[in-house]
């Protein structure tokens, strides 16, 4: 299972993605090219000493991301999708693919993806935080895949 982060804005939501996904055991893409150095210091702050942790492999374009190719299905996390999370059924080698948190995933990566997934939400509310929503969704993928971390 793998979390990929597509052009990322925001230093502080990559380093508590790289912590969220060390803690679930999922590798992680960075699809760049992002609103910051990706070896900032807001990004090292958040992430904390997971980096070590974290399987990060950066990607400069969206054409070299889909060029290195994935190994299981693609999943994106859209509040434009009609299916909630809970009504998915998740695989091991599914990448779940979030979106920029100013402007979500443009057009030929909401057609290169097998699945667009919401996460329900309280009336009146619009999203969750990107990095929030991908621990949601990795945490999801790893109850209905019955994963348990070794202590």
């Amino acid at each position: 299972m793998r979390l990929a982060l597509y052009q990322p804005d925001i230093p502080q939501n990559v380093g508590a993605a790289i912590r969220a996904a060390a803690c679930f055991g999922a590798g992680l893409d960075i699809i760049e090219p992002c609103g910051f150095p990706l070896d900032s210091r807001e990004v090292r702050r958040v992430a904390m000493d997971y980096g070590a942790l974290s399987q990060l492999v950066a990607h400069r374009s969206w054409t070299a991301y889909i060029g290195a190719g994935t190994q299981g299905r693609l999943v994106l996390m859209t509040t434009k999708a009609r299916t909630a999370l809970w009504d998915f059924g998740f695989e091991p080698g599914d990448t779940i693919l979030m979106g920029r948190e100013s402007a979500g995933a443009p057009d030929e990566v909401h057609n290169a993806a097998d699945a667009r997934l919401m996460i329900p939400l309280a009336p009146g509310a619009r999203s969750l935080n990107v990095a929030t929503a991908a621990a949601v969704a990795l945490a999801e993928a790893r109850r209905q895949l019955g994963w348990i971390a070794q202590t």
